[in-house]
């Protein structure tokens, strides 16, 4: 019996998980699908546990029980309490955590292998060439993944300077001299150091991989947030799939691919919505230069500004409204209020659409997310290519909260930090209403040009608020 779980069913439990992996990536690509996605991709890890530990065979049921009691109980925790506005920072603590147990994982290999098994040879000699070398990739991407991720944690939370980037002096130099750090060390610990000291070396590459995740993403500020949460994701499937070599399990390899390879296409997606290279946000100093607002001043000299009731009044003779949502209206939780506007306006005959810019938010798809928490139709949600071409003949444009994502700057100022970032093309429209709290700028730290063109009108306070005014203003007209 034993030998047909380890040799049948086992690897049929691997496969279907591996196949709800995939179809599970699949329907998270779409907003009508993602929640059965997820779903999807859930039981496909509960499948891949429960093979793991028919694989393992004889396995301590207390620990297992214990840490599943203890995992559900902070994931059910984080569920239930963290708001959307949270949302990025938590996709930075699950990158961090995954890199973790990827490092952890590592180490204890090496420790069982090397310590406690008290073998003299090299780690090669002892687990074999490849998988000491793929211990030592574990070890560096697992740490490297953590570190970098509570930094990007501390940048989202502002506990660290976000707008601007933290440039430490010769930090190229620095981070070169880690990496050529790193190399040597994952080619002593796996053919030089013997015995014990294979430990001191994997435990000094674990040092110089946090220390070289600190500094790769300190230097990274600006509209480049959302890109280092997405790649970070990519490090961390990265790290699962070399810990499956470790271990030498197919699907933690499959699953780990499955991460590393979808965070880096996102990467590229979100680089390219920017008109910037990974190479140019991975170089880091975004922001630096942006005190300056581009080639003209910071201050604001001709803004007009005006109240729920005024904005209601054009509202209500438009044919055609085009909401752009961004970080103000998570933070406000303004999703249901923007969703009970758009439906008296829908009432009076007029067309209501969402223009998503991919880097939109704090990580990506963070707008999707949260218009489909107010169950906004997903046909409405228009990607930028789309619906730039529309502008021209829209009637007005409510921006709720974005910044960046809507700044003319990036079209025909050569000395602003985001020239040449495509953008949303709301200037275009008749009329533009923008919902803001101040004035104060986006991730980039720049001026935003929009706000002193004729056509834009500033609507100054909480977005909810202003869209709970707005609709009061829409009912009495």
């Amino acid at each position: 019996m034993s030998d047909a779980v380890n040799t049948v069913i086992v690897p049929l439990i691997f496969l279907a998980s591996a196949i709800l992996f995939i179809l599970g990536l699949k329907r998270l690509g779409r907003v009508r699908t993602a929640a059965s996605g997820n779903q999807m991709a859930a039981f496909a890890m509960l499948l891949a546990v429960v093979g793991t530990l028919l694989d393992i065979g004889i396995v301590d049921y207390r620990w297992i029980i214990g840490g599943m009691a203890v995992g559900g109980l902070i994931g059910a925790t984080a569920a239930i309490k963290v708001e959307m506005t949270e949302m990025p920072e938590m996709v930075a603590l699950f990158n961090g955590s995954g890199g973790a147990a990827s490092a952890v994982v590592a180490l204890a290999v090496v420790w069982l292998n090397v310590v406690e098994a008290g073998t003299t040879g090299t780690a090669a000699e002892t687990l074999g060439g490849s998988q000491a070398i793929t211990v030592g990739l574990s070890i560096l991407i697992g740490a490297l993944t953590l570190s970098g991720s509570l930094i990007a944690y501390l940048k989202l939370q502002g506990k660290l300077k976000r707008g601007q980037p933290i440039l430490l002096p010769g930090r190229h130099v620095i981070n070169l001299v880690l990496g050529a750090a790193m190399l040597y060390l994952i080619v002593a610990f796996a053919y030089q150091a013997e015995g014990a000291e294979a430990t001191t070396m994997a435990i000094g590459l674990t040092g110089v991989a946090l220390a070289l995740g600190v500094l790769l993403v300190i230097p990274i500020g600006g509209a480049d947030m959302p890109v280092v949460v997405s790649l970070l994701n990519s490090y961390s499937g990265m790290a699962a799939s070399a810990t499956g070599f470790v271990l030498s399990n197919n699907l933690l390899i499959i699953s780990g691919a499955l991460v590393g390879a979808s965070g880096l296409i996102l990467t590229q997606i979100m680089c390219v919505a920017m008109n910037r290279s990974l190479l140019n946000v991975l170089v880091g100093g975004f922001g630096e230069d942006s005190a300056a607002g581009g080639g003209g001043s910071d201050e604001y000299v001709n803004v007009t500004s005006c109240g729920a009731e005024e904005c209601a009044m054009v509202l209500e003779n438009a044919e055609s409204v085009v909401v752009v949502p961004g970080y103000g209206l998570a933070v406000a939780q303004a999703q249901h209020a923007v969703r009970e506007m758009a439906d008296l306006l829908e009432a009076r005959g007029c067309k209501v659409t969402y223009a998503i810019h991919p880097v939109a938010g704090r990580m990506p798809g963070h707008m999707n997310v949260l218009l489909a928490e107010a169950d906004v139709p997903y046909e409405q949600l228009l990607e930028m290519d789309t619906v730039n071409p529309e502008f021209k003949t829209t009637d007005v444009s409510i921006v709720l909260g974005a910044n960046d994502v809507v700044n003319p700057s990036a079209l025909d100022d050569k000395a602003s930090p985001i020239y040449g970032m495509p953008i949303l093309n709301v200037h275009e429209s008749r009329s533009v209403f923008v919902v803001k709290r101040s004035l104060s700028p986006g991730y980039a730290g720049i001026k935003n040009v929009l706000f002193e063109n004729d056509n834009t009108t500033m609507i100054f306070g909480d977005a909810k608020k202003v869209l709970n005014d707005v609709v009061k203003e829409l009912k009495e007209l």
